[in-house]
């Protein structure tokens, strides 16, 4: 399983280089891999985000702006969509991933389950 963030690496966005750098971030300090698609440099990855991101996901105006995030090429969400994943303890699910032991979505399925 690859996680795929489409980021872009010139936005003139500091909102959106904040949300890439919160997400990279994320992904790095939990070790989770993950794949990095430059929209900014690469055609190819602009107009194949451009292109899976789902017609409800889409902005009312204009295309999907970074980051984006995908798991083989199925779509997961924006940065809103991981934010609150963050904040409800949900990001491996939300990424499709198994929590690892000892971490606090790992500890929230536990309960869950007793």
């Amino acid at each position: 399983m690859v996680i795929e963030v489409y980021i872009a690496s010139c936005s003139g966005s500091t909102a959106i280089k904040k949300k890439q750098q919160d997400v990279l971030g994320f992904l790095e300090a939990n070790k989770i891999e993950y794949e990095e698609k430059d929209i900014a440099a690469n055609e190819e990855n602009r107009k194949w985000m451009r292109e899976n991101v789902p017609e409800e996901c889409r902005p009312a105006a204009g295309n999907p702006l970074p980051p984006r995030i995908f798991s083989d090429g199925r779509y997961l969400g924006d940065y809103e969509a991981f934010f609150e994943a963050r904040e409800n303890n949900a990001v491996y699910a939300f990424l499709g991933l198994t929590a690892p032991p000892g971490s606090k979505e790992a500890e929230a399925l536990a309960k869950q389950e007793a």
